[in-house]
């Protein structure tokens, strides 16, 4: 077995095992599953927000005083606080198709300068008086010939035909994914814009809004009752409604259709896999998918779905179903919640269309009649174009880089004063939008407990293995240390993935009794030359090696596709996974006193790489480490870290100086003269405002490594 293969796997069997196995052969095949800690973890997180969803509503009262904070953070977790200002629509009907009992207006509007709404309008041919309204907004039902995108209100044109023919205005809109001008709704699914969770940013907002724009233009039309609009949608469409709904309660009747299920389904039974970002928010404040339905409440609300859809399961559906029906109870409007669950796959059929139909006959025109006749495709996917030309200054395709504000360029202080008032804004930022929930928990509802499991000892140097308990995840915690290690600095190692497997190598040339078990867990390596730099752990100190979930023992298997669901995974639960090593990297400080028997005298907080950045963020939440210091930490928050909504408030140099104004010293540590340069500003800056000295370090050699 190679040295790497055997440095990797020890801790994973130390784990495992009980304080008595440890005595047992080193051939031991048992090995820690980190596949099998990553799923309880998640099953953990996915429990507890369950919990508290809605859980302490127990009276009007309780809704109606709650409810107004709750539309607040809805809207802010939409990337919409403030409200985006209404600018003029810039409405343009360019063309008119005729038939027999209906017209067709095709049209633009701009919800936001740039933001082109491609959108089709249906009304009878002949009316009396202004008519109820229905804003329809499509799932994701490409439209494409010769590599020209339509829209997928092509599609789902026989909704809009319905309507025309049975006494509606009917406005379908096109989503910025699959509309005439196409965007994107794949960040995080496809391309890797972990970003977007950076900067508060989802295409769910931009939908929303739309949406919210397109309410506007039907008020604006002599046809239609502006106090008689409802709106539906299917799939994407029914997520959308859902939004709007929410937000908007010029939104009188809702028919979302198969547009929500349960966290439980999305997070621990994988139905977040077959979903792109437009149906999330950025999940801030730890929400269920129930409390987004509450909101509609009192108003008309059917809540429709098929039993056999696989992407919006039964199980969920009614998950979100009960919850809602007590809010509606406590209102005494029961009759305006309807629940509509028909045979069926993820598909536009016609059962889900009748009820729908007959749902918003009833509330938007008090009409109980059947439906005598269905919905039909009698337009031709080109009648229903908008644009003979894309406009050269659409800001569709770009959407997500301005949609949100964030901050582009480091804040300026002239003053001391200046910095200490925006560093306790920047704090709280943190503590409500960053890490929501953390300030608030203690270490008792975090579960945080530390276990010695084994010992090892050569010459003048002893190595203990703890296993550190952190709400039910297990974490092995490495410290090193000598024979007179009283009053000595403490040095807190923050680990990645090559740093991880750095160390491991040092321990087992270190301790010839390290075990060497058969089972093997390979971590993530960058490269073959990461292990050869040494590690110096000789010399006075205290060494401690913290390992977060998912690096060495606890790393979760699978191909690229599998490691990307697995962090979208996350951000439903409202976190990230740098958020949570993060908080582990915070657990270990907040326990250093049991696991060395008394509180450290000088203590030195180390990252590298990944988790310098890790290291900076918990030296900022918890102000007690004298010294930071950090090898190549970021500086491009669009790579890392990934915190929800950091781009909001911080650039990498506004956490730095922070992080600055939180330890005694810090010292960064770079690989060449022009990276040194490039923070030599930042330095300056520290020392003019007073701030704990950055000391910048090019190495020469090598030296001391995370």
């Amino acid at each position: 077995m190679s040295r790497r293969r055997v440095t990797v796997c020890l801790i994973a069997v130390a784990l495992l095992c009980t304080r008595s196995s440890f005595a047992e052969p080193p051939e031991s095949k048992e090995v820690l599953d980190g596949n099998a800690l990553l799923a309880d973890s998640l099953e953990r997180m996915t429990r507890e927000i369950e919990e508290n969803n809605l859980a302490d509503i127990n009276t009007i009262e309780d809704w109606t005083a709650r409810r107004p904070e709750l539309h607040r953070q809805l809207q802010e977790m939409l990337g919409l606080s403030p409200w985006p200002e209404k600018t003029p629509l810039n409405p343009r009907i360019m063309k008119v198709v005729e038939h027999d009992d209906f017209l067709v207006e095709n049209l633009v509007f701009e919800s936001r300068p740039g933001l082109y709404v491609t959108a089709n309008l249906y009304r009878p041919r002949e009316q009396k008086g202004p008519l109820p309204a229905v804003l329809y907004v499509c799932g994701h039902g490409a439209a494409r010939i010769d590599g020209v995108s339509y829209g997928n209100k092509t599609t789902y044109h026989h909704h809009g035909v319905w309507f025309a023919r049975n006494g509606y205005v009917a406005l379908l809109i096109d989503t910025i994914q699959l509309g005439e001008i196409e965007g994107m709704h794949h960040g995080t699914y496809r391309f890797g814009r972990w970003d977007w969770l950076s900067r508060g940013y989802t295409p769910a907002g931009v939908e929303a809004w739309n949406g919210i724009r397109a309410l506007d233009y039907l008020q604006s039309r002599d046809e239609v009752d502006p106090e008689r609009i409802g709106m539906t949608g299917r799939s994407g469409g029914g997520a959308y409604t859902w939004w709007v709904a929410a937000l908007d309660e010029r939104v009188k009747v809702a028919v979302p259709v198969a547009g929500m299920t349960s966290m439980r389904n999305h997070v621990v039974d994988g139905c977040v896999e077959g979903h792109c970002d437009c149906m999330y928010q950025v999940n801030t404040y730890q929400w269920d998918y129930a409390t987004i339905a509450a909101l509609v409440a009192p108003r008309p609300l059917l809540i429709s779905n098929s039993d056999k859809d696989e992407i919006f399961p039964l199980d969920g559906v009614l998950q979100v179903y009960w919850p809602v029906r007590h809010i509606y109870d406590l209102y005494g409007a029961e009759k305006n919640l309807g629940l509509n669950i028909t045979e069926g796959p993820h598909q536009d059929t016609q059962e889900l269309r009748v009820h729908a139909f007959r749902w918003l006959n009833r509330f938007l025109k008090n009409d109980d009649s059947l439906i005598t006749f269905p919905a039909e495709k009698v337009l031709t996917t080109q009648e229903l174009k908008v644009f003979e030309d894309l406009p050269e200054d659409e800001r569709v395709t770009d959407v997500q880089e301005w949609f949100v504000p964030h901050r582009e360029s480091p804040v300026d202080f002239n003053t001391r004063e200046e910095f200490d008032e925006q560093s306790q804004r920047w704090i709280e930022f943190l503590n409500d939008q960053c890490f929501h929930g953390l300030a608030a928990a203690s270490s008792v509802e975090r579960k945080t407990s530390v276990q010695l499991n084994r010992t090892w000892e050569h010459d003048q140097h002893r190595l203990r293995l703890y296993e550190l308990e952190i709400a039910s995840l297990r974490l092995p915690l490495f410290v090193i240390d000598h024979a007179d290690s009283a009053d000595v600095p403490v040095h807190v190692h923050v680990l990645d993935e090559s740093s991880y497997a750095k160390w491991m190598s040092q321990l087992e040339a270190g301790f010839s009794e390290f075990p060497q078990p058969k089972g093997v867990i390979e971590p993530a390596m960058d490269n073959a030359s990461s292990m050869s730099a040494p590690i110096n752990i000789s010399g006075d100190g205290i060494h401690v090696l913290v390992v977060p979930r998912g690096i060495g023992p606890t790393a979760w298997t699978g191909d690229e596709r599998k490691q990307t669901q697995i962090r979208r995974r996350f951000y439903l639960l409202g976190t990230t996974l740098d958020r949570l090593r993060i908080e582990e990297t915070l657990a270990v400080i907040e326990a250093l006193p049991e696991v060395l028997g008394h509180r450290p005298a000088t203590f030195a907080l180390h990252g590298n790489d990944s988790s310098a950045d890790w290291a900076m963020a918990a030296a900022v939440l918890d102000g007690s480490i004298d010294e930071l210091v950090l090898a190549n930490p970021s500086t491009d928050f669009n790579e890392r870290p990934i915190l929800l909504n950091l781009q909001k408030e911080f650039t990498p140099a506004d956490l730095t100086l922070l992080a600055a104004s939180r330890v005694r010293e810090m010292r960064i540590e770079v690989t060449n003269d022009e990276a040194a340069n490039s923070w030599q500003p930042l330095a300056k800056a520290a020392k003019v405002l007073g701030l704990g000295p950055i000391e910048i370090v090019t190495p020469r050699e090598p030296t001391t490594e995370n």
